[in-house]
């Protein structure tokens, strides 16, 4: 759904640990974002840490979560066009506009209403998952532009996109010191997300 992006060793354990997933399993793991999102984002107190980019030739967190928002409404919108036609044109799929507006760093939205707008538009995909059998999976749509796409596909670039867009995020909140005062749950690093968390008394 973007532009090439450059092929780590990482980037490409992450792919094929993406591609080894069931259809159910690659569900869990879009939902999970969501969790993951919530678990880091809203405890923060000082939310114009997340607004606003530490330096100019970086994203804000804001901005990441946008980027996660358009990615995500132009693939649902492939997905609703592959399951309701049968292989559509998707050069002629109309682009989503985003409600976000087109300037990210209004002041009027801050970066837990673009996590809400995000939150939305994941669960649309995921609700039309859920409700195909997994044959449905393999149906497809064509482009003369781009690229030909299944429907496994597009969730497959969801779930990638994800794991870069969680990674960045973590970056931005370890450098800013957004997570200071916040619950141990909350802080862990992206490299530890999916490692089950025992409670235990927080008395830092």
């Amino acid at each position: 759904m973007e532009a090439h992006t450059e092929q780590t060793p990482e980037l490409m354990d992450a792919q094929q640990r993406i591609r080894e997933l069931s259809n159910d399993a690659l569900i869990i793991e879009l939902i999970n974002t969501l969790n993951h999102l919530s678990r880091w984002l809203t405890p923060i107190h000082d939310w114009t840490v997340l607004d606003y980019a530490l330096r100019r030739s970086e994203r804000s967190v804001k901005q990441i979560l946008a980027a996660m928002h358009d990615t995500e409404a132009r693939a649902y919108s492939f997905m609703y066009a592959i399951t309701t036609m049968t292989n559509p044109d998707l050069d002629k799929v109309p682009r989503i506009e985003s409600p976000l507006g087109q300037d990210f760093d209004d002041r009027a939205g801050d970066a837990l209403v673009t996590m809400a707008g995000f939150r939305r538009v994941r669960e649309s995909s995921t609700s039309l998952l859920r409700a195909l059998p997994d044959t449905a999976w393999h149906r497809s749509g064509f482009s003369r532009t781009d690229r030909d796409w299944t429907i496994r596909e597009l969730a497959e670039s969801l779930a990638v996109h994800d794991w870069r867009m969680l990674g960045e995020i973590d970056q931005v909140l370890a450098r800013s010191g957004a997570r200071a005062g916040i619950a141990t749950v909350s802080r862990v690093s992206f490299e530890q997300i999916d490692a089950p968390f025992l409670p235990v008394l927080d008395l830092d």
